[in-house]
């Protein structure tokens, strides 16, 4: 039954924390968003991102993008080089959520983020309620990373957790997938209020 769940799992970025390049390069693009969006989907792609998420180093990824597209250097540069600033705010209203969750002793509270771990000592620093988890699992420091099935196997035998007793939220559909694949159950994430009603439909008080 939903009321055997003892470990919620949150993913950070789209869920916890607000993350957009958008805030870097939208005012370097002069506000031309069609540029802004070219650069970012052909130069310093999500999946050029994602690879660092898996753990590559982010001075290696970047001298390698320089190379290949050295006409735009300085803004490959910034990617990293200003990455702080596309460090936004918290989801205030998914925070009380997590909130009530951790302060519930019913249920472990764990966090599994596709992060480079290079970057990640930043999101520390700024964010005091990443402390509220028991622990954080982050793909940049374990070389690996989400929807991948390797990531959630590692999560469960870190932490001891039991799958079937395990909920999973994430904004990305395909890393819920990944972790339905190894039988944890997964909550997409589009909103506190939807996160509230699906929590209720899984017996979890908060």
């Amino acid at each position: 039954m939903s009321k055997e769940i003892s470990t919620v799992i949150f993913d950070l970025g789209g869920v916890l924390i607000d993350w957009n390049p958008e805030y870097v390069f939208l005012k370097e693009f002069r506000g031309n968003r069609d540029k802004m969006d070219w650069f970012l989907n052909e130069i310093c792609a999500w999946e050029w991102n994602a690879n660092q998420d898996a753990g590559y180093p982010i001075d290696k990824a970047t001298e390698e993008r320089v190379a290949m597209f050295p006409e735009h250097e300085e803004l490959i540069r910034m990617y990293y080089g200003r990455w702080d600033e596309m460090l936004g705010f918290t989801h205030d209203d998914t925070l009380e959520i997590l909130e009530a969750v951790a302060n519930n002793p019913d249920y472990r509270v764990l966090a599994l983020t596709n992060w480079s771990g290079e970057t990640f000592p930043k999101a520390i620093e700024k964010f005091e309620w990443l402390q509220w988890f028991e622990g954080i699992l982050v793909s940049g420091d374990e070389g690996m990373r989400k929807p991948f099935r390797e990531i959630y196997e590692l999560m469960l035998s870190r932490f001891d957790i039991e799958a079937s007793q395990a909920v999973f939220i994430d904004d990305s559909l395909k890393n819920v997938q990944g972790s339905e694949q190894v039988g944890i159950k997964g909550i997409h994430f589009t909103g506190a209020d939807d996160l509230r009603r699906s929590f209720r439909d899984l017996g979890i008080r908060i």
